[in-house]
């Protein structure tokens, strides 16, 4: 499925967020569109994932970062009204994975949260990380800092929640508007890219293991 698909699609309908964009000219740009090209090509997606030859991780990993908060706040848009205090009181994916929120400020102590006050949250802290120069550099001249790697794996962790919670419990939803393979496309991408650098843990994927087993193949494009 290609990106310019999956966005043609989703951004017809209703946003949850504006999207985060790339300056033009500098080389996290220029590593987006050629992450871009490369989808479009119908490239088999365990090679699109892979770093360019000659690039740096970190700007790989960021531009992936951005790119999926971008795609998963346009997934989770056309479910959000469909996802309230009363249809979903908690964030969950079924009765056996439920997610607590702590963020060390207001919520100092893990704590349930009705799943839409969960992602809202989520999603405003992942966009003041990506907005903050200091963590998400736009100029060369500015390093990353050490806390990058790990910071970007909390990012790509919470973010698979959404995932999560969705599939499970909104998934008919997506159906219904004929947005399955979109979203599947939007998944696997992001699935491969985590699993070829290793950055969510196996106990993290559960929840969808079945699921991934099933539409995660290498033939998949």
């Amino acid at each position: 499925m290609a990106l310019n698909g999956f966005l043609d699609f989703f951004q017809k309908g209703k946003t949850f967020r504006p999207n985060k964009r790339f300056t033009a000219g500098t080389i996290r740009y220029s590593l987006h569109k050629q992450a871009q090209a490369s989808l479009n090509s119908g490239i088999n997606l365990r090679q699109v994932v892979r770093l360019p030859e000659g690039e740096n991780m970190n700007d790989w990993l960021a531009v992936h970062v951005v790119d999926f908060f971008n795609r998963i706040n346009l997934i989770y848009g056309t479910v959000s009204e469909f996802c309230n205090e009363t249809t979903c009181p908690t964030m969950s994916g079924g009765s056996k994975y439920e997610y607590l929120w702590v963020d060390g400020d207001v919520y100092k102590k893990p704590t349930a949260l009705p799943a839409q006050k969960y992602i809202e949250l989520l999603m405003d802290w992942i966009e003041t990380q990506i907005n903050n120069e200091a963590i998400f550099p736009v100029s060369t001249d500015v390093p990353f800092p050490k806390s990058f790697s790990s910071l970007s794996r909390k990012i790509l962790t919470r973010l698979f929640r959404v995932f999560v919670h969705v599939y499970i419990h909104h998934f008919d939803r997506i159906v219904t508007i004929g947005a399955e393979a979109h979203v599947n496309a939007c998944y696997k991408h992001f699935y491969y890219f985590v699993q070829e650098f290793e950055l969510i843990s196996a106990k993290e994927l559960e929840p969808l293991q079945e699921m991934t087993s099933r539409i995660c193949k290498d033939k998949d494009q």
